[in-house]
């Protein structure tokens, strides 16, 4: 089990590390010698699932005391990992943060921002509009302008209705003028640590005069950095504060090593998770396995809460009835990307959704001997209303924190090891997998369930 993610940068911070590392003294120099402004982009939320807002204000009181003359901090709203109305809180926190902070030397302040899943964090290349709009917002100063960030979320949320993610961009102005355009001189600085919604911003700021996604019209001369180095193997960014895990002997590595093939499908919004992530942050596949990305809806998920449950089953059958492969992975996102619209209705059609397709595809399994296993690395759907901490009932867009199942479907006969299920996790999954297929595991790994 790694250290990856919030834990990561936490070891990091708390041990000085990323103050000393040549990224961070970089682009703190550069700014300090160009007279620039250190920006900091990111989720502003304590979600800890791509963030994390004590990293920031950390970050933040170390740049002063480092010399630092000008921050701007540019908020992606979260209330998706967090309550869907909370992002006054989390402003109001780091506003608090920045005003403790400001003095004549130092000058601290919220420079744009909009909904996570509006500006900015697209991934796996869904909608680049999204980074465009989130370029237009937090480099260029273009768009709607507030004299503060509680003014635009208050006002935006009365005009649309919309819950925290959902908010459409801002841009801080003082007399007209955005309070904090990103220019030649100035430092970048992405904090999220997870990677998938950070990679395509990351791509915009590092790349060269072939990038093609959008027209970034005249690009700033600026040093960037992520938190972490989010695409090990395409070098995504080329400068991080924070140097992540080796991860070795995944599953992938194991079956490949042992001559078995190995197939991935989902669509876009999960196709990353069953890819990327599966191989210990690798974007490329070995040589035994073969990968199938059917593309989402460029849509809300409430509006087609289906989603690409059907499709997906319709390739998991073609995969087992080809028997080309001896292990098959997919991610049905149905359950959590719905889940995190808050529509209760619409998230009963997308799990109903997933049902349908689990029926078909168990079917075929059991015609063609497969074993199925089914289970998730949290819960979503299965909580959507919490009360607030006025005991008010309120929607629910956050993952939950109940645990998951973990059934398995198949004509032979297994039983858990241990009558205690509670000490299980997704580490065990693994070996579990490779108990059924008869292969040893990496003595490094947890213990298989079974």
């Amino acid at each position: 089990i790694y250290s990856q993610g919030a834990k990561l940068v936490n070891e990091s911070i708390e041990s000085g590390k990323m103050f000393e590392s040549a990224t961070w003294k970089e682009l703190l120099e550069n700014a300090k010698a160009n007279g620039g402004t250190l920006h900091f982009i990111g989720l502003l939320s304590d979600g800890n699932v791509h963030s994390n807002i004590s990293h920031l204000k950390k970050m933040i009181a170390k740049a002063k005391e480092q010399g630092a003359s000008k921050v701007r901090v540019h908020v992606l709203l979260d209330g998706r990992d967090v309550p869907a109305t909370s992002a006054p809180l989390y402003i109001e926190d780091l506003e608090k943060c920045m005003a403790s902070l400001n003095d004549s030397t130092f000058d601290a302040k919220i420079a744009s921002g909009g909904g996570r899943m509006k500006v900015t964090m697209d991934r796996y290349q869904a909608d680049w509009d999204m980074v465009k709009l989130g370029w237009e917002t937090h480099v260029k100063g273009e768009g709607r302008q507030f004299a503060n960030a509680l003014e635009a979320v208050e006002t935006l949320r009365n005009e649309t209705g919309a819950i925290d993610q959902d908010l459409p961009a801002f841009v801080i102005a003082e007399n007209g003028e955005p309070v904090g355009k990103i220019v030649d001189g100035d430092s970048v600085i992405l904090f999220n640590f997870r990677g998938d919604r950070a990679i395509e911003l990351s791509m915009a700021f590092d790349a060269g005069d072939d990038f093609t996604y959008f027209d970034r019209g005249v690009k700033p001369d600026v040093k960037y950095a992520g938190m972490l180095e989010y695409d090990g193997d395409l070098h995504i960014p080329s400068k991080y504060l924070v140097n992540p895990p080796e991860i070795k002997e995944t599953m992938s590595e194991i079956l490949d090593k042992a001559g078995l093939k190995s197939y991935a499908v989902s669509e876009t919004q999960k196709y990353g998770h069953v890819t990327y992530f599966w191989n210990g942050n690798r974007s490329e596949k070995f040589a035994s396995e073969e990968w199938k990305e059917i593309p989402s809806d460029k849509v809300s998920f409430d509006q087609r809460p289906w989603m690409k449950s059907a499709e997906i089953t319709d390739d998991l059958i073609e995969a087992i009835k080809s028997e080309k492969f001896d292990f098959i992975r997919c991610n049905y996102p149905n359950g959590d990307m719905v889940g995190h619209t808050g529509s209760m209705d619409a998230t009963i059609i997308g799990v109903e959704s997933v049902d349908l397709g689990l029926t078909r595809l168990l079917k075929v399994a059991e015609e063609y001997g497969y074993t199925v296993l089914i289970t998730a690395d949290h819960g979503n759907a299965d909580e959507m209303l919490e009360k607030n901490k006025k005991g008010e009932i309120t929607v629910r867009t956050a993952h939950s924190l109940n645990r998951v199942p973990f059934y398995i479907v198949s004509k032979d006969k297994y039983e858990i090891k241990d009558a205690d299920s509670t000490k299980y996790g997704l580490a065990n999954v693994a070996p579990t997998v490779l108990k059924i297929l008869g292969i040893e595991a990496p003595a490094s790994w947890e213990e298989s369930m079974i």
